[in-house]
């Protein structure tokens, strides 16, 4: 009997036992603290030789040289050309409509502006990409072609000039379509080399492997702390905690579907979180009847049971709008909306990663094909943080020129200011162009 707890927003204890589901910390092991410091200050001292060392040690695949750990174009396209046709069709659509997607991103919000005052002063804003960014692909037993093509196309739209993909394939196992994914998204250099120790390569900098202005992607808790511990050197995009699924649901669609799309999420990993909100009591017993029986079919069960009876939680709420408040407290990566109207409920919802409507819309899309992108925030950053997109990838410079008449205008204004704050400079700067 799966022991996934039952809650009801009525019940004294509600609230209690509502913070006990959501508390997840995200502290990292000191132990992993103090082994990631030692591999990033050794990288930056030793460059490729200790990538190497390291490549060697955690990943049992040796070479000579870190030269002779990047992917060649032609390496990617054979593995490309090698995949069965359903596969490599499969990663040309999903990429054209990621493309697609985030080529409008850019035309809504990522282009330059100005405009002129009456006196002649042109003020504006600047787009331009960033020069060289990483994006970090796990390896081993997580192989995600789709985290490429989520990470490598967004950075292509915004019209970055290099992107490096590193990617660790223990001992030596190349994962095709990972290398076919990074053909079809336009990454300019791979190298098959993972850790805290690739982290530091991109962003210090080797012999070997260029240092970057931004690092990307998913990874493992020495990944996690790596780019915590290299930001400001570089920008990263997120500190990721696991993952997490909210389905709201009104009781009209098949438990069968809420049941899967419950695990899709529980069987990342033990610390996924799954949560159902309905105001249905009948409809929450036949999904949670439909878990109990799809479960052992599952070939990822043992994760998934310890992911639902850890951290998921199926909830009773007094009405749909309730559930729209609990979800927004809750801010949630993926929020699944299945419900006959959830364009009724969408306007409730302020905080999530990516709002999914309607029952035909399961989280797996967005993962892999419908377009936007799949790296979301977390752990209820959502409140205050947006999915990885073609901003991530761009910087913005303020554009300013001031007119003769401007600076008559404008100069006394700021030399006011500035004696104000004891800045003396300042202001005869501006009062020098004064007529």
């Amino acid at each position: 009997m799966l022991k996934l707890r039952q809650l009801d927003t009525q019940d004294a204890g509600f609230e209690a036992e509502f913070q006990r589901v959501l508390h997840w910390s995200a502290d990292t092991d000191a132990a992993i603290e103090t082994r990631v410091a030692e591999i990033l200050a050794d990288v930056r001292a030793r460059g490729d030789a200790a990538v190497l060392e390291y490549t060697a040690r955690f990943d049992r695949l040796t070479a000579e040289s870190l030269g002779a750990l990047e992917l060649t174009r032609e390496e990617l396209k054979a593995a490309f050309d090698g995949l069965p046709a359903a596969q490599r069709e499969a990663l040309e659509a999903a990429a054209r409509r990621v493309r697609s997607y985030h080529e409008r991103q850019k035309a809504a919000c990522g282009e330059s502006w100005s405009y002129r005052d009456e006196d002649g002063t042109l003020l504006g804003q600047k787009v331009t990409p960033l020069d060289r960014v990483g994006i970090y692909v796990p390896g081993g037993k997580a192989a995600y072609p789709s985290s490429v093509l989520m990470n490598a196309i967004p950075a292509q739209v915004a019209g970055v000039p290099e992107i490096i993909m590193v990617v660790p394939t223990p001992g030596g196992e190349k994962n095709a379509l990972v290398l076919a994914a990074a053909y079809v998204a336009g990454v300019h250099r791979a190298f098959t080399i993972g850790g805290a120790q690739a982290v530091a390569a991109l962003a210090y900098g080797t012999a070997t492997v260029p240092r970057v202005d931004k690092i990307t992607g998913p990874g493992n808790a020495y990944v996690a702390s790596a780019k915590k511990h290299v930001f400001g050197q570089v920008g990263i995009d997120m500190i990721a905690g696991p993952s997490e699924i909210l389905v709201l649901a009104d009781g009209s669609t098949p438990p069968d579907w809420v049941a899967m799309d419950l695990f899709s999420q529980a069987e990342h990993d033990e610390l996924a979180q799954s949560i159902l909100l309905c105001p249905d009591a009948g409809y929450i017993a036949q999904v949670r009847a439909a878990i109990e029986r799809l479960l052992p079919t599952m070939p990822r069960k043992d994760v998934i049971r310890a992911s639902l009876e850890g951290r998921g939680a199926l909830i009773l709420t007094r009405s749909m709008e309730e559930a729209c408040e609990i979800s927004n407290r809750i801010a949630p990566e993926h929020l699944e909306v299945s419900s006959r109207e959830p364009h009724r409920w969408e306007p409730l919802l302020r905080h999530a990663g990516a709002i999914f409507l309607g029952a035909y819309t399961s989280e797996s899309l967005g993962d892999y094909c419908a377009g936007p992108n799949h790296v979301l925030p977390t752990s209820g950053t959502a409140r205050f943080s947006s999915p990885l997109g073609v901003y991530d990838f761009q910087k913005r410079s303020s554009l300013i020129e001031v007119s003769e008449a401007g600076a008559q205008k404008l100069g006394p204004i700021a030399a006011t200011l500035a004696y104000g704050e004891g800045l003396q400079g300042h202001a005869l700067a501006a009062e020098y162009r004064l007529k």
